[in-house]
């Protein structure tokens, strides 16, 4: 699928994928993502939250919570969006323009980001804006100690990190230039609710709300937010079954000779013979993988969601 494969590379693609491949959209499994494929329960939504401009007691709710569930200093601001990828678009903005560091490979929205705005993206560590992904995509390193070092912006994306958060650096949030990124798609997930969070320096919060002008979080995004955030025992058992299905996973990619290197619970990477032909492989009984424009080795696959989805993989892989 050379020819289909989009300027900026992201897992889904589905469309394009049955395209090329055949069959309907709904025949195919999606493991390109690192979504969650078991979703928190949205429960009933009020009618209201359908019908009326988001009120700020229902953000105050939400915003609350956040707090609570990420133990975010007192001192830091925080600020809801439609999206993490919503405020990375942003954060160029925070300060004056020049060069970032953003070590990869990593997600590429970030350097997409900076250069739209007119920045330098490079890995030079002497620059003065540095972006980490924490744990990163697609390999799943954690960020150095350089990410504690004071610049005038440091951006830790923890888009992953709710399934291991003893690794959180929330506690960073409390100094100047930090600003700590979290989304509700991932772990949670449902990324096509679009919330996220920014947490950090307080001026600079302010001037991301501003931004993001008035109204950014939909009224059905509040509610099933901040019930989804103050649902702990939920994030504990899920936080187990991911483990235990990421090493479920290992363990079937292992006995056909691929090679875990890396990767989260949510997603995995392993290294193979050839990628591109393990994507088609698996694309031909309509089982979509994430391969990578930077690796001929590299291939990336998300965890099913039922027993269902474990057989078809296990079969494939016969």
């Amino acid at each position: 699928m050379n020819g289909s494969v989009p300027t900026r590379d992201h897992g889904g693609g589905i469309d394009a994928a049955a395209a090329y491949y055949g069959g309907a959209r709904g025949d195919w499994l999606d493991l390109s993502t690192g979504i969650n494929p078991i979703p928190y329960p949205v429960g009933h939504i009020a009618k209201q939250a359908w019908m009326a401009l988001p009120d700020a007691a229902a953000m105050n709710g939400l915003l609350r919570a956040a707090r609570e569930f990420w133990n975010v200093p007192d001192t830091a601001g925080i600020v809801a969006a439609p999206g993490a990828s919503a405020l990375i678009a942003r954060l160029p903005g925070l300060v004056a323009g020049g060069e970032v560091c953003i070590p990869g490979p990593t997600y590429n929205e970030h350097a997409a980001a900076f250069r739209a705005a007119g920045w330098d993206v490079g890995d030079d560590p002497t620059a003065p804006v540095h972006v980490y992904v924490h744990p990163n995509n697609p390999d799943g390193r954690l960020a150095p100690a350089a990410a504690r070092l004071p610049r005038s912006l440091t951006v830790i994306d923890e888009s992953f990190c709710d399934i291991c958060p003893d690794e959180s650096l929330i506690t960073l949030t409390d100094r100047p230039g930090v600003v700590v990124l979290k989304s509700f798609g991932k772990f949670w997930g449902l990324a096509g609710l679009r919330l996220g969070f920014a947490i950090g320096d307080p001026p600079m919060m302010t001037r991301l709300q501003e931004m993001l002008g008035p109204w950014a979080v939909s009224g059905p995004a509040l509610g099933i937010g901040t019930r989804a955030l103050q649902d702990w025992d939920w994030a504990v058992a899920t936080r187990a079954r991911l483990r235990a299905d990421a090493a479920r996973l290992d363990a079937m990619m292992a006995r056909t000779g691929a090679d875990p290197v890396g990767g989260t619970p949510l997603f995995r990477l392993y290294a193979v013979d050839d990628a591109q032909a393990w994507q088609d492989r698996l694309a031909r009984v309509q089982i979509w993988s994430r391969v990578f424009p930077y690796s001929d080795t590299w291939l990336r696959l998300g965890l099913p969601g039922d027993e269902v989805d474990w057989a078809r993989i296990a079969e494939a892989l016969e």
